[in-house]
């Protein structure tokens, strides 16, 4: 078993690491020859201005008097330069927002896993292709781009990231440092030969990191003054600088700028998703080589177009990797400088194609479905043409055959990207079928009545099948020699064979299933699988629509009618509705867009230690068990939670008036904190006494991670975890297992294994279903992790402000933890009431989180991709969670020296 389960969690890391080679996948080549347009260009430098967090329309509109919030920005798009609405792609975070930006392509979402401030992967950029870059701004992006420049020629200026800080009086001094410090930079340099002779070289660039409006927005939200006041300073910033750099180059007209964003945000203050708020920035340029005032056709214009403008504007070479189509229609420049820069871009995005082609394993024939398609003397011909037209004049001709060529190269690309996700997927799905297959199996033949006419004994399989799969996996792992796969590949191509070979010699047990299943009245079977299958699909569809969340519970709260507990225990099944009825009212909630209310978390604190002065009463009239220890520790979780409602209060109040976090609430958040993890271990392992200790002391971490109405989840959530294990020892006595003992009289143990009492019914399969529907719940309850805008940093405040990514969102995933934890004490409970071991339940678990899986599109992040990676990870989290709602309930500290002891 201990074997078994070990290796189970080994295909879990196997079925979850494959995501990651076929999907998240670097789409970055390398060896290309860089491309440069063979023509002056107009500019001697560039000044690129990033407003992070900037939304287009919050820019592009009047306020409420119908003044502009920027009058430069304004002036510059009524009077000199061209605008537009770039297009930005999920994920819309900085990291790779910036990239698009200045390096032109769109970076694999693992790669801001991998690393916030360093590069998983090297990349060519506009920085790095110029002759000098200096950059002022945040460290996390300026880093970045200084490390993956070749040579010593880029120069980055940043502040100390304890300066992001969302709890700060003035977050726009993140902005204006940046504008002071390019002010004394340029001052310096007129008395430093050797800066002031760099300065006026060609091809240099100056780039501004400007975090202020993106902070301001997560503080704040884009609705509020501070994030449009945030809009003026920049606005007032960037005249000072363009008017001070006109003066440091007597007005030379070889300086042409950009001004964009790399993402925009929600109006609840987050970004990385697809929402247009987050999607669709302002793009404003204007300067050397730039046409004067337009608005440009935004409808294909994306973010990573702006890298080869940039290039084209300096006469750089375009960034190898880029896939940036120039935007012609912003130049001013001849016709003859508009074709000959497009063809350098289609050039350059042919290279990476043709190196593709080079580095691409021939696996079948179909891989030369795109060498037809756009094969080497078709590549010749349109280039060929092109050039004849430039040479002919007819430019006009010549930009639009090399937009046809960059459109081909670029399917290419994305084809040749990914050509192994088909073949991938299928070994993937055959083991991921097989493995939930031999589950079942496993549980039919260990814990079920189903088979009793066939022995327990695993019979030794015949030499044919053994030798039939030891040559198939010759095969599979010859065919992969071959091809000179990566060595994960083997890894899931090989992993589908032992799999359907352990399957297969269970053939006898399949057999004898299907024989009991028959004896079945075949209304009856239908009824079963009716049920079954329509509980499968409210889980499948939960994950899409919240609300079949709610149609669930209500389901649910139907079920002391349909088994007649209603007769039986009238006061349970009463509760047993009323909180089913009253958690299906929080998948109805809005999971975003939400204003935060400190009353509705002070609120559920409130109720949570009313009803530990009822439990403390109650404790209290039992002397008999209730010693000075524990009345102790009871009071002191009741403080931790009156104490949790105080921090949260006063933090929020400290915000509002922009005095930061205070010290003291920031200590007394990380002890309550780390406390919840001991306290529950000090309290009896009775089971009503440790479940309630668990809530107690959890529920006040969970206070400290509140914005609004979820702190009353966990909290709803519990008690109907209570109600579920009395119903379910309810239930267990009306099927005629005789378990007379009460559940308040019940002990959690730590080395408990009842399984000879008795095989699974068909309500243990019910039991596990509500479980996995009660984890999803607690999962999607009061949000949606599949989509990273539903996050509130606002929830973190309590214990750091300052921007730290990964620190935050580990917190967050604590927070979402929590109801988790909770629900598996529960049904540890439940597991001692009715009389089964966790074992069996568990692979039943494991079978449920299969079914619950989606092959749909995987071209939205936050949706299929998504939902395949929280499937697979709760199938892994489940047997840790299992684990650790094991150690939560059955072990206890003794304190004064005194031994530690399972029992009370």
């Amino acid at each position: 078993m201990l074997l078994f389960f070990i290796l189970g969690l080994l295909v879990h890391f196997v079925f979850f690491g494959s995501i990651f080679d076929i999907y998240f996948t670097s789409p970055l080549v390398h060896g290309m020859t860089p491309q440069l347009t063979p023509l002056p260009p107009p500019a001697k430098r560039l000044v690129l201005f990033v407003a992070d967090g900037l939304r287009a329309d919050t820019l592009y509109e009047l306020d409420e008097n119908g003044n502009t919030r920027a009058p430069f920005i304004r002036n510059i798009i009524m009077h000199e330069g061209s605008w537009g609405i770039s297009h930005t792609r999920v994920p819309t975070e900085s990291r790779p927002g910036h990239v698009a930006l200045i390096a032109g392509f769109y970076e694999d979402v693992s790669a801001v896993a991998k690393g916030w401030k360093e590069n998983p992967v090297g990349f060519d950029s506009l920085i790095n292709e110029s002759r000098y870059t200096w950059s002022w701004g945040s460290p996390d992006i300026l880093t970045m781009f200084a490390k993956g420049a070749s040579g010593d020629h880029v120069y980055a200026y940043s502040y100390d990231a304890d300066n992001e800080d969302f709890g700060a009086q003035d977050v726009t001094k993140l902005d204006t440092w940046v504008f002071d410090n390019m002010k004394e930079f340029f001052h310096a340099a007129r008395n430093n030969q050797s800066l002031f002779s760099k300065l006026n070289e060609e091809k240099i660039v100056f780039f501004l990191h400007l975090l202020g409006i993106d902070t301001n927005g997560h503080a704040h939200r884009p609705t509020s003054r501070e994030y449009k006041d945030n809009i003026k300073v920049v606005d007032e910033g960037m005249k000072e600088i363009v008017s001070m750099l006109e003066d440091f180059y007597g007005n030379d007209g070889k300086t042409a700028f950009i001004f964009t964003s790399d993402h925009g945000m929600t109006d609840w203050g987050f970004h990385g998703a697809g929402h247009p708020s987050e999607t669709l920035t302002p793009f404003v340029t204007w300067g050397a080589g730039i046409k004067y005032p337009q608005r440009v056709s935004a409808q294909k214009f994306d973010d990573a177009d702006i890298a080869p403008l940039m290039a084209s504007l300096i006469g750089v070479p375009f960034p190898l990797n880029s896939v940036g189509i120039l935007p012609v229609d912003y130049l001013n420049n001849t016709d003859l400088f508009k074709a000959e820069s497009m063809f350098t871009n289609a050039v350059q995005i042919l290279e990476q194609f043709k190196k593709n082609i080079i580095e691409m394993r021939k696996y079948f024939k179909p891989n030369l479905f795109f060498c037809r398609l756009l094969s080497e003397s078709k590549q010749l011909n349109i280039l060929r043409k092109a050039r004849s037209y430039i040479k002919q004049r007819k430019y006009d001709e010549a930009v639009s055959l090399c937009k046809e060529l960059i459109q081909l190269a670029l399917k290419g690309l994305s084809y040749y990207h990914t050509y192994d996700r088909f073949f991938l997927g299928i070994n993937v799905v055959l083991g991921f079928v097989g493995w939930t297959s031999y589950a079942s199996l496993l549980i039919i033949r260990s814990h079920s009545s189903f088979t009793r006419g066939v022995s327990k004994e695993v019979k030794k399989p015949s030499h044919l099948l053994s030798c039939s799969f030891i040559a198939v996996g010759v095969l599979v792992a010859f065919f992969l020699l071959i091809q000179d796969c990566p060595w994960t590949y083997y890894i899931y191509c090989l992993l589908p064979v032992p799999i359907w070979y352990a399957v297969l010699r269970e053939f006898q047990v399949i057999q004898d299933f299907v024989i009991s299943l028959l004896t079945f009245p075949p209304s009856q079977l239908a009824g079963y699988l009716f049920i079954f299958t329509l509980g499968i699909e409210v889980l499948v569809l939960s994950f899409f629509y919240r609300y079949m969340l709610t149609a669930g519970l209500i389901a649910f709260a139907c079920w002391p009618f349909i088994t007649q507990l209603w007769i039986r225990a009238k006061s349970i099944s009463l509760s047993w509705i009323f909180f089913s009825l009253l958690l299906a009212v929080f998948p109805l909630m809005p999971v975003v867009g939400r204003k935060p209310d400190i009353f509705l978390v002070i609120g559920a604190g409130s109720l949570v230690l009313l009803l530990s002065l009822c439990v403390l009463t109650s404790l209290i009239k039992r002397k008999d068990r209730f010693i000075n220890e524990e009345l102790l520790l009871h009071l002191f979780q009741m403080l931790s939670i009156a104490l949790s409602m105080y921090v949260v209060y006063s933090t929020h109040h400290s915000l509002l008036k922009k005095q930061g976090l205070p010290f003291l609430n920031q200590i007394i958040s990380w002890i309550i904190l780390a406390s919840s993890f001991v306290l529950p271990l000090l309290s009896p392992t009775s089971l009503f006494e440790r479940l309630f200790s668990i809530l107690l002391s959890w529920m006040s971490a969970y206070l400290l991670l509140s914005t609004g109405y979820e702190a009353l989840f966990p909290l709803v959530l519990s008690c109907l975890m209570f109600v579920w294990i009395q119903m379910e020892q309810e239930t267990l006595q009306q099927s005629g297992v005789s378990y007379r003992q009460k559940v308040t009289s019940l002990q959690f143990t730590c080395n408990l294994d009842i399984t000879q009492f008795r095989h699974l019914y068909l309500d243990d399969i019910r039991r596990a279903f509500f479980l996995v529907f009660f984890l999803v719940t607690a999962f999607f309850g009061t949000g949606n992790i599949a989509s990273v805008n539903s996050f509130d940093l606002a929830s973190v405040y309590c214990f750091l402000t300052v921007f730290s990514p990964y620190m935050m969102g580990a917190l967050m995933m604590w927070k979402i933890l929590i109801p988790f934890v909770l629900v598996m004490c529960a049904f540890e409970a439940v597991q001692l009431t009715t009389q089964l071991s966790s074992k069996s339940h568990v692979f039943i678990l494991q079978h449920f989180f299969f079914l619950v899986k989606d092959y749909g599109s995987w071209l939205e992040i936050g949706t299929s991709i998504s939902h395949y990676v929280i499937v697979m990870s709760m199938t892994i989290v489940l047997m840790l969670l299992n684990g650790l709602a094991h150690l939560l309930t059955t072990k206890k500290l003794e304190l004064y020296g005194k031994s530690k002891s399972h029992l009370i």
